[in-house]
């Protein structure tokens, strides 16, 4: 099918402002667009309500990190889950996404720790998956006093997939068991080629030139980075024992199919995936459901799917 009509409309003004691609501009610039996109194109009154939102500090891999402590209008126990926002480990912070933080809280029932971990190029690979994994490790030990329940997972978007992905691997192998993983078009082989590269490489938000430039700021400075590090590229790592996973992807998305190899690693390694690919639906429709409400449709139905993994 053809990319959703709201989402068309939105594509075509920004081309029409004629910003320079994301690819031609510093990481600050980019950063204050990607906000300019997310943070000043909302509505406060219509964001996700939630019980409380509570600023902390969480541990990093090289000292404390700002996170968020999001908790629903439920009561408890409840389930913990650590977020990552995404941004391909560049841009983004807690106030772009927190509207998906609000959105898993409430739509999850549990408790979310959204992570604002390092960001490239000022702090390179592998500083985001030291900060995701530290702060993870923290709601571990921390459950009864974050959701009152033994219940951990992760979820992420893009980058934050990527993190989330992991993280499930490295709490595995430290015997810290997760209820589940929510890879939200996650980027799993950073190197790898594939036919999505291609046909939705210019045109649909995320291009090829950007993912490159997203490649550069994270480990351009690494000319004999291990591009099989399945902490750079999880589809690498071992998958065995892993926590159920819900993957989805976009159709008019580049990372389609690094997304869709991973569901099929994951199954082919016998963990439960729920994998979907959502038609007409470009990178970033977690963020486009007041644009469109096929993308809203999706990102209910995708937190429906996880809090059925959490809750049983």
């Amino acid at each position: 099918m053809p990319v959703d009509p709201h989402i068309a409309a939105m594509l075509d003004l920004l081309a029409a402002a004629g910003t320079p691609p994301m690819s031609q501009q510093t990481p600050d610039e980019a950063r204050a667009g990607f906000r300019a996109l997310t943070v000043g194109m909302r509505d406060p009154a219509a964001r996700t309500e939630v019980a409380s939102v509570e600023e902390v500090e969480v541990p990093g891999g090289a000292g404390p990190r700002p996170a968020r402590v999001y908790r629903p209008l439920a009561d408890g126990p409840l389930p913990t889950i650590v977020m990552f926002h995404g941004g391909g480990f560049t841009i983004g912070d807690l106030d772009t996404h927190d509207g998906l933080a609000r959105t898993l809280a409430a739509g999850c029932e549990a408790v979310v720790v959204s992570v604002d971990y390092r960001l490239a190029p000022e702090h390179p690979w592998p500083a985001g998956p030291e900060d995701a994994i530290a702060a993870t490790r923290w709601a571990a030990s921390a459950l009864d006093d974050l959701g009152g329940d033994g219940r951990l997972a992760v979820a992420g978007d893009s980058a934050g997939g990527n993190l989330s992905a992991v993280v499930a691997q490295a709490m595995r192998d430290e015997g810290v068991p997760l209820a589940g993983q929510l890879l939200i078009y996650p980027v799993t082989d950073r190197r790898g080629s594939y036919p999505s590269h291609h046909e939705n490489g210019t045109g649909y938000l995320l291009d090829l030139d950007t993912m490159v430039w997203f490649d550069q700021q994270y480990v351009g400075h690494l000319p004999d980075v291990d591009v099989t590090d399945p902490r750079l590229a999880p589809l690498h790592g071992d998958l065995a024992g892993l926590a159920p996973a819900v993957l989805v992807v976009a159709e008019f998305d580049p990372l389609r199919d690094d997304g869709l190899a991973y569901a099929a690693a994951l199954a082919a390694a016998d963990v439960p995936v729920d994998v979907r690919t959502y038609p007409g639906m470009i990178h970033g429709f977690a963020d486009l459901g007041r644009h469109s409400p096929a993308a809203q449709a999706a990102v209910d139905e995708t937190v429906e799917l996880f809090r059925e993994v959490l809750h049983g």
